[in-house]
C-alpha cells in the first residue's frame, strides 16, 4: 500500500488525454491475476461489505475485548449480530475526529506542494505516459513528526486524543472513503486525467478495482495522496499518538514493549520514505488502478489494522524486561534492513541498466525481450543477490519484521495482535502470484527460464 508528486507536490506530467474510457484487457487490468478467488465481481461485492464492518469490528475487539475474537463471537451469539454490530458502531459524525481527519489531510496535502524535492520519472506506463514527481516524501515524514511532537509542547494538541477517538475516526474514514472512491468513479467515466484509463464494463469492477492509473485532482496525485500521505503518514502519526497514551496510562512511563514495537514500525515507515521513487515503480502504482482497493485500504485498512499492535500494546502491553526488548529489537531491525536492502537491490539495478555491483560482484542477469503496444521492447531481470533465492524473498524478512513488532504482545492466544502479520502474509502470497501471472504473460519464454533459475515464488522449498 501507496503515492506521487511533481511541481512541488504531487502530480504527474501532463498526459494525453481520452474523451472516452475505453475496455481495458485482462492484461492491464488490476483484478486479472492472483491465487485468491471471485476477483471478477463476487468477490468486490463481498469484500465491499465485509471490510468496512471488519475494521469497526477489530477496533471493538483490540479497545474491548483485549484482542479476543472469541469473546466477539460469544457477544455476537448472546445478543445477535445486527444488534452487536449496531452497539458497537462508533459515531461516524463526532466533530473532533473529522476535525483531526480533515486538519491531517490538509496539512499533507499542504506539504506535497509546499516541500521541495528533486524531480523523479517514473516508468513508462502502458499508453506511453512518464509520470513525474517530486521526492519529497522524507522531509514530509519527518515534518509531520516534529509537528506533532511540537504540537504536544507546545499544549495545542494532545497527541494521545487520537488513541481516544480512535473508533470515531475510523467510522468516519469509512464515509470520507466511500465517497471519495465513488468521487474517482464519476471522475474515471467523466474527466480521466490521461489515456492510462478504462473501464471494464461494469460499475461494480469499475468502483472496486479503479478506472485510472494516474488519477490528478487539481494537481495533488491521488495514489501519492492515498498511499503515501495518508495511508503510510497516519500509520506513523497514530502509533506516536497512542505512545503517549501509554505514557498517560503509566504514569509518564513508556513501556517497553510498546517502545519496540513502535521503534521498528517508525524505522520500517522511514525506510518507505526513503524508498518513495522505488514504491512509485512498484505493483501498487504501476498496475493497480485507483479504486476501492487502493484507496479505501490505505484510507481506511491501513490506519484500522497496520497500527493494531501499537494500539492494542497502548492498553495492554506486558512488562518485559530490557533484554527481551532488546533482543526483539535487534531481530526486528535485520528484518527491516534485509527488506530494505533487497528492494534495494533491485532499484539500482533498474536504475543502472544492470551495470552495478551487487554482493561484490557484476549481477546474473536475463535479458527478456517483449513487445508493448506494438514496440518491440527488452527487460533486465535480476536472478542474483536476494533475488536469486527466490523471486519474492524480500517478502520474507517483510513479514518477519511484523512479527517482531507485534510479538511484544507475547500473549499469542490472542489473535488481535498478530493479525496484521496473517494478513500480510495472505496479501503479500497473492501479490506474488499476481505478479507471477503478469510477468510470464508480458516475457513468455523468457520468464520461463528466469522461473528455472529461480524456481520459487517466496520461500525456498515451500512456495
Amino acid at each position: 500500500m501507496t503515492s506521487s508528486s511533481s511541481s512541488n507536490g504531487a502530480s504527474t506530467r501532463t498526459m494525453k488525454k481520452i474523451g472516452t474510457p475505453t475496455k481495458s484487457t485482462d492484461l492491464d487490468w488490476s483484478g486479472g491475476e492472483g491465487v485468491l478467488p471471485g476477483r471478477a465481481a463476487l468477490g468486490p461485492i463481498f469484500l465491499m461489505s465485509v471490510t468496512p464492518v471488519f475494521s469497526i469490528v477489530f477496533f471493538h475487539v483490540c479497545a474491548n475485548m483485549k484482542g479476543n475474537f472469541l469473546a466477539f463471537g460469544q457477544q455476537c451469539l448472546r445478543d445477535g449480530l445486527g444488534a452487536t454490530i449496531t452497539a458497537i458502531w462508533p459515531d461516524p459524525w463526532d466533530a473532533v475526529a473529522w476535525k483531526m481527519i480533515l486538519s491531517f489531510m490538509a496539512f499533507q496535502l499542504l506539504l506535497m506542494k509546499v516541500i521541495p524535492g528533486d524531480r523523479f520519472e517514473a516508468t513508462l506506463t502502458p499508453k506511453g505516459n512518464r509520470p513525474v514527481y517530486i521526492a519529497n516524501g522524507m522531509a514530509c515524514y519527518l515534518t509531520t513528526l516534529a509537528v506533532l511532537v511540537l504540537l504536544d509542547l507546545t499544549q495545542a494538541f494532545n497527541p494521545a486524543t487520537i488513541y481516544d477517538k480512535f473508533g470515531n475516526i475510523l467510522s468516519s474514514m469509512n464515509v470520507f472513503a466511500w465517497c471519495f472512491c465513488l468521487g474517482l468513479l464519476v471522475k474515471g467515466h467523466v474527466a480521466p486525467s490521461s489515456s492510462d484509463s478504462g473501464t471494464n464494463g461494469s460499475w461494480i469492477t469499475d468502483f472496486y478495482w479503479g478506472m485510472e492509473l494516474y488519477p490528478r485532482v487539481l494537481g495533488w496525485d491521488v495514489k501519492m495522496f492515498t498511499n503515501c500521505r495518508c495511508g503510510m503518514m497516519f500509520w506513523a502519526v497514530a502509533i506516536v499518538a497512542f505512545c503517549y497514551k501509554n505514557m498517560e496510562l503509566h504514569g509518564g512511563h513508556l513501556q517497553y514493549g510498546m517502545a519496540v514495537s513502535v521503534a521498528l514500525q517508525l524505522i520500517y515507515i522511514f525506510k518507505f520514505f526513503h524508498w518513495e521513487m522505488g514504491y512509485m515503480c512498484s505493483m501498487d502504482i504501476q498496475h493497480d488502478r485507483a479504486g476501492y482497493y487502493i484507496c479505501w485500504g490505505c484510507l481506511v485498512w491501513v490506519p484500522a489494522v497496520y497500527t493494531s499492535q501499537a494500539f492494542y500494546l497502548t492498553a495492554h502491553a506486558p512488562e518485559l524486561s530490557t533484554l527481551t526488548a532488546l533482543a526483539i529489537f535487534i531481530a526486528g531491525f535485520v528484518c527491516v534492513w534485509s527488506n530494505y536492502d533487497s528492494d534495494h537491490q533491485r532499484y539500482i539495478f533498474r536504475q543502472t541498466n544492470g551495470d552495478c555491483r551487487i554482493w561484490g560482484r557484476q549481477p546474473d542477469k536475463i535479458v527478456a525481450k517483449y513487445v508493448a503496444n506494438g514496440v518491440a521492447k527488452e527487460s533486465l531481470l535480476l536472478v542474483d543477490g536476494w533475488w536469486k533465492i527466490s523471486r519474492h524473498f524480500h517478502y520474507v524478512p517483510e513479514i518477519l519484521a511484523s512479527f517482531f513488532w507485534s510479538v511484544s504482545a507475547l500473549d499469542t492466544g490472542l489473535v488481535g495482535p498478530y493479525f496484521y502479520v496473517v494478513f500480510l502474509t495472505i496479501l503479500l502470497t497473492d501479490r506474488a502470484f499476481r505478479d507471477d501471472d503478469r510477468c510470464r504473460k508480458k516475457y513468455g519464454k523468457y520468464w520461463t527460464e528466469y522461473c528455472e533459475v529461480v524456481p520459487y515464488k517466496i520461500v525456498p522449498g515451500v512456495v
